[in-house]
Order: structure tokens, then C-alpha cells, then sequence
């Protein structure tokens, strides 16, 4: 297909445009209220008089929070819109982000920094809203821009917010900086309250009829949805593991927090089974089911991809300058390079799934050339010239990148009615996996955490290739005549449909569709 008609619309300041552009926007905000330490930390550390693992412990709490807040963030886009959800993200950042800015000891600092983790959260939210107004055809390369775009929020609070730091001037800089970005967002998410809408005018929001937990359609999903919340609960150990080696828990407070998690996990399992009452009795019909083994593949192909993603950007600069001997600044600059291709290779992966109409086979070629590019630095030694290593990480990250693109030109398709839940289950798998790999490296080299990255992604790969089922664009399926849990879940059974136009008694129900085609439309 041409994208130039694409390319044209995002240029645009209307209609699917602007809730693209409203959405970027923010999920940029949310990035720099979620990175606004980091740049910081050796100043606050000196200044408040901290050590490496308190500042270490901080950090984590940076992540604490953001796995379980993704999932419930993804039941509440759903249910209340994005407009309502996306406003609340941004304008309670600005709380904690304040807390952490006006903070003067270590526990306030914990306790802001585990609250503020929430905010990265935020990035579901778009994911649903970029869905409701552009069609499957041209999803990807929307979903892309969306995610690329955003997460140049974490580059932009790295390297402008120390120079917002010097210009301010004084001891106290880094807390006007910090402060300032809390007030951006709350100031942006006022906004986001007030011009953005949740669907293309005439499109009423539809929640699922199911609330509390992902709706499933058939008796095996119901079972695979308590199976993959159980990593989710279970990251929450790891995360309080770490925090007890460098002694901001007790011994004794770890095996409390150890103890409770499974009940959390059995609770969260007993409540997901409830929810999905009608698919554990098998009363979805098959028209009415969709693949939950889409929601699985997404779920793991993202924890290596973005969970890769984390994990590298976190070990690349200490591993360049530890091999080569390179200076703090040069090896940040050259690690950072695969921070701000985001902006291209993310968006990439979106639109050459867009492009071919192959969105499995993108997929499954992205965690190749990262199975390739990973399985190449895992030799990476001294003897290797720094350009080269440069270079191989450059093409590993463009394919970590754009598998990213890839998994979220799919997911947003598998379900429209919950699809921010799917994104946020996704999206938690993201942060888990750069959990998971990172607590590795506590006890293997980073050569070794890359190997084991390259190993996963041609599993994954394989996995993907033979079971994941090709989308089908909801132009001509889902987008004109509605899924099939959207005619069954109405209470009235199916709805007639007359070739592809649903039929409500003798009348078709029309609806606006982005693009600003009128076409019937089934909610």
C-alpha cells in the first residue's frame, strides 16, 4: 500500500491526526516525568548524601509499580475512556514527582519514586485511544509514531534536563528541574482534558461487558489468563529481593512480602475465573471467540523486545566504558544513540507491518535479526574495535525497536472492545522481561545476558512463526461489521448482517470512521 496518504493525514492538526498527536504528546510527558531521576542521580546522591545502593534502590522503585499499574491502568482505559484516564495519569504524576523534587531524605525519596513509578503506565492509555481512530491498515505505523515518538521522552529528560538544571543555576537546580516537569505534565494533562476525545465524533465508547479483568472467550483463554498473571505477580519478589540487598527492606520484611504474593497471585486468579464465568461454561460461540494466543505470543515477544530494550540501554554505557575504556560522557553517547532511534525504528516496525500486510512475518523476522544481532555481542570483547561494537548494537537495537512496532501493529487488533486491557498486559510483559533480565545480571556477565536475550528471541520467533494467526485489518472485518464478542456480548445473540453491514431491525447503524468515511459501524 502507498503511505503517502498516511503520512499526509499525520501531518495534519484534525480529527485522527490530532488524537494522534494529543496522544504522543502525552505519553512523552509521562516519560519525562518517569526518567526525571536519572540525570540526577549522582548530583542528588552527593548532595543528600547517599550511597550506590540507596541510589540503586531507587532507581528499582522507579519500576516497582509500573507491571501491576500497566494491567489495572489497561482495565480502567476501557471501562472510562482514554480523555478521562490519560488526564488522571498526567495531573497525579505531578504529586509525587513534586513529593520526590522537594525531598530531603531517603525514605521520602523511596516512597515518591515507588508512587511515581505508576506514571509509566501511562503508555497503555494511547495505545487504546491511537486504536479507536485509525483503521487496521494503517494501525501500525500509527501505533508506532505513538510509542516512538513518546518514548523520545526519556532521551529529551536526559539530555535537556541538566541543562534546564545548569540554566536555573544553584544547589538546587536539579529540584527546579524535576519540579518543572511535574508541572508540564499536570499542565498537558488539563489539556488532554479538554481537546482530546475518546472516538471519532458519532462513535460512542463501548466498555466491556465484563469488568475487573480481562474478558475472555473460551475456556482454555480463561485458564492461559491465570497462568500469565502469575509472572506479574511474581515480578513484584524480584523487585523486593533486590530492595533487600542493599538494605532498604529487612530480612524479615522480605519473607512478609514473599508470603503474600501468593495469596495475591491465588486472589488475582480466583477473581479473573469469576469474571469469566460465561467462558469457563463455554458460552461464547465460535464466531464470538478470539485468539488468546495472540495475547500470549504479544505478551512474550514484548518482554524480549522492550524488556531487551530496558535491559541494554541500563548495561551498554557501564559495558563500554568498562571494555574500552571509554570516558563516562562518550560511552552515555554512545549507548544513548540507541535511546533516540526510537524515533525512526519503532515507527519502522509499524509500517512495514502496515506496508506488506504481513504483521506475523515482520514479527518473526524482527526477533531474528535480534536472535543474529545478540547472539553476535555476546562475543564481544576488547579485541573488537569500538566502532564495531557500535555499529552491531546499533542494528540490535533497530531490531529490538522495531519488533516493538511490530507487537503493537498486532495487539491493538486482537480485540477491539479490550484492547487497552491487551495493551496493558502486553505492555506489563515489556517490564517484566527488563526486570527479569536485569536481575540476571546481578549473577552473569552482560555478554552472557545477551546471549540468553538472542536465545529468547529465537524462541519466541519460532513460537510466533507457528502459532501466531495473521490479522486480519478490521476494514474488512471488525472495522465495518463489528467482532464477533461485539454481536454476542449485546445480550441479543448475533446481529443480522447483510454482506458487511450489520443491520439493526431494517436500519444500518452509521458511525463516522476515521478518515472522515461514513461506512456502517456496529457498537
Amino acid at each position: 500500500m502507498s503511505f503517502s496518504p498516511t503520512l499526509r493525514t499525520m501531518a495534519g492538526l484534525h480529527g485522527r491526526a490530532r488524537a494522534l498527536h494529543l496522544s504522543w504528546a502525552a505519553f512523552l510527558c509521562t516519560f519525562v516525568v518517569w526518567f526525571d531521576f536519572a540525570p540526577f542521580a549522582s548530583t542528588i546522591g552527593r548532595q543528600l548524601h547517599l550511597g550506590k545502593g540507596q541510589l540503586a534502590a531507587i532507581g528499582l522503585c522507579n519500576l516497582g509499580l509500573t507491571v501491576p499499574a500497566r494491567l489495572l491502568i489497561g482495565a480502567a482505559v476501557d471501562r472510562f475512556g482514554p480523555r478521562r484516564v490519560f488526564s488522571c495519569v498526567l495531573i497525579g504524576a505531578a504529586v509525587p514527582n513534586t513529593i520526590f523534587a522537594l525531598a530531603s531524605s531517603f525514605p521520602t525519596l523511596v516512597l515518591s519514586r515507588l508512587a511515581l513509578s505508576v506514571v509509566g503506565a501511562g503508555f497503555v492509555v494511547g495505545i487504546r485511544m491511537v486504536r479507536e481512530w485509525w483503521p487496521d491498515t494503517e494501525l501500525g505505523a500509527a501505533e508506532g509514531i505513538y510509542a516512538g515518538w513518546g518514548n523520545f521522552g526519556s532521551g529529551l529528560a536526559t539530555v535537556g534536563l541538566p541543562v534546564l538544571a545548569d540554566v536555573l543555576g544553584g544547589a538546587d537546580g536539579w529540584r527546579w528541574a524535576i519540579g518543572i516537569c511535574g508541572a508540564l505534565s499536570a499542565a498537558w494533562g488539563l489539556v488532554f482534558l479538554r481537546a482530546a476525545e475518546d472516538t471519532p465524533s458519532g462513535v460512542p465508547w463501548v466498555p466491556p461487558r465484563r469488568q475487573g479483568a480481562l474478558e475472555v472467550t473460551s475456556r482454555a483463554a480463561a485458564i492461559g489468563l491465570v497462568l500469565l498473571g502469575i509472572p506479574a505477580v511474581g515480578v513484584l519478589g524480584i523487585v523486593a529481593y533486590r530492595l533487600s540487598l542493599v538494605h532498604v527492606i529487612s530480612t524479615g520484611e522480605l519473607a512478609v512480602m514473599l508470603a503474600v504474593l501468593p495469596v495475591l497471585a491465588l486472589a488475582q486468579a480466583a477473581h479473573g475465573l469469576r469474571v469469566n464465568r460465561p467462558a469457563l461454561a463455554g458460552a461464547y460461540p465460535a464466531e464470538a471467540q478470539y485468539p488468546f494466543r495472540s495475547v500470549v505470543l504479544c505478551s512474550l515477544a514484548y518482554a524480549v523486545t522492550f524488556g531487551g530494550e530496558l535491559a541494554v540501554l541500563s548495561t551498554l554505557p557501564t559495558f563500554f566504558g568498562k571494555t574500552w575504556h571509554l570516558g563516562l560522557a562518550t560511552a552515555g553517547v554512545a549507548a544513548g544513540t540507541f535511546g533516540l532511534m526510537n524515533l525512526v525504528t519503532r515507527p519502522a516496525g509499524g509500517i512495514v507491518s502496515d506496508a506488506t500486510g504481513r504483521r506475523r512475518w515482520t514479527l518473526v523476522g524482527t526477533l531474528a535479526g535480534t536472535a543474529a544481532c545478540f547472539g553476535a555481542m555476546a562475543l564481544l570483547d576488547r579485541s573488537w574495535p569500538v566502532a564495531g561494537a557500535v555499529l552491531l548494537g546499533v542494528m540490535a537495537a533497530a531490531f529490538l525497536q522495531g519488533g516493538n512496532g511490530a507487537v503493537f501493529a498486532i495487539a491493538p487488533q486482537i480485540d477491539r472492545r479490550v484492547s487497552g486491557q491487551i495493551g496493558g498486559l502486553v505492555g506489563a510483559y515489556g517490564n517484566l522481561g527488563g526486570i527479569i533480565w536485569l536481575f540476571l545480571l546481578v549473577y552473569v556477565t552482560p555478554q552472557t545476558m545477551f546471549l540468553m536475550i538472542g536465545m529468547a528471541a529465537a524462541v519466541v520467533g519460532v513460537a510466533v512463526w507457528r502459532f501466531l494467526p495473521e490479522a486480519v485489518p478490521a476494514s474488512q472485518d471488525r472495522w465495518s461489521a463489528g467482532s464477533g464478542v461485539d454481536r454476542h456480548v449485546a445480550g441479543t445473540g448475533a446481529v443480522p448482517v447483510v454482506g458487511a453491514v450489520p443491520v439493526v431491525g431494517a436500519v444500518p447503524v452509521v458511525g463516522a470512521v476515521p478518515g472522515g468515511e461514513l461506512q456502517p459501524v456496529l457498537r
